[in-house]
């Protein structure tokens, strides 16, 4: 896979001939709330079309009808929510269910910003034993409580934040992250013992020690969602059994292919999240068949 200070794509294996869905790993989405079904829904198609066996998406009861009309290839778990369709406590034999028999697990998209989805990443942590890729709320949540320095990081961990997520984990400002992307994502994934991917034009992927600098993508890409579908592709690749480096690093690369052609046939300006979902199937093929970008 990817050298350190590598920046060209890194290599995609064939899949097993005799392989069958389980082979190709049991990834869990959690995310989604009342207004951010999207997100939810982003993740867990791009996990499918990142390869994924079986995908299950856990999500608030209040939109599980919603998100299981996005994509029938997936499948939903609904979670506790109040009156107002907003995330309850899920209980600890709750999160066991959740988590039996995952491969990888993905959590944040759309999730919202509550204690109880901070309760619920760190509940996510003491009971899995698979990886576990933090993104977007769920990172929100850990700066906004203080809670990062309680989850039991270990090498088991992804955490996907664009520069303003990274200012909250952090205390920097976003300028002194821009100024030194690399730098300070490297200590971070160093000091906490986790995958540390900062997005952004030229996306950083660091364990700490190795260092993959993307060289694909473009502008399109920042537009709401596009961060949801990274998660999503991580999460397949984790769960096809990956090293963490290597996944994050793969997805991240794919994803900016996916945009690439994207972008070719519908604009940078006109291009849309969903639109990498369609590019991904191409994306994937161009990787394997050893064709430029």
């Amino acid at each position: 896979m990817a050298r350190q200070n590598e920046s060209s794509p890194v290599s995609v294996s064939d899949r097993a001939v005799d392989g069958h869905k389980g082979t190709f790993g049991r990834v869990l989405v959690i995310g989604g709330s009342v207004g951010m079904s999207g997100a939810a829904c982003l993740s867990a198609t791009a996990a499918l079309r990142g390869g994924a066996g079986l995908v299950s998406l856990a999500v608030p009861k209040s939109i599980q009808a919603v998100v299981a009309g996005y994509e029938p290839s997936y499948m939903t778990i609904g979670l506790p929510c109040c009156s107002g369709g907003v995330l309850s406590d899920v209980g600890v034999d709750d999160v066991r269910q959740l988590v039996a028999g995952k491969d990888a697990i993905a959590v944040g998209p759309g999730l919202g910003q509550s204690k109880q989805v901070a309760d619920l990443v760190l509940s996510l942590f003491r009971e899995s034993a698979c990886p576990i890729i933090i993104d977007a709320d769920a990172l929100n949540v850990l700066a906004e409580y203080e809670m990062f320095g309680l989850v039991n990081a270990s090498p088991s961990c992804i955490v996907t934040p664009h520069p303003g997520e990274f200012a909250r984990l952090t205390g920097l400002s976003v300028a002194e992250i821009q100024d030194h992307r690399a730098d300070v994502a490297r200590d971070f994934a160093a000091t906490h013992k986790v995958v540390v991917v900062l997005k952004g034009a030229g996306t950083v992927v660091t364990d700490g020690d190795r260092l993959f600098v993307n060289s694909t993508g473009n502008s399109g890409m920042a537009t709401g969602g596009s961060g949801d579908v990274l998660t999503g592709i991580i999460a397949a690749q984790v769960g096809q059994g990956l090293p963490l480096f290597d996944a994050a690093s793969l997805a991240v690369h794919l994803h900016g292919v996916a945009g690439d052609l994207g972008a070719a046939e519908v604009s940078e300006r006109g291009l849309i999240a969903s639109d990498l979902l369609r590019f991904l199937g191409p994306a994937w093929r161009d990787l394997l068949s050893g064709c430029p970008e």
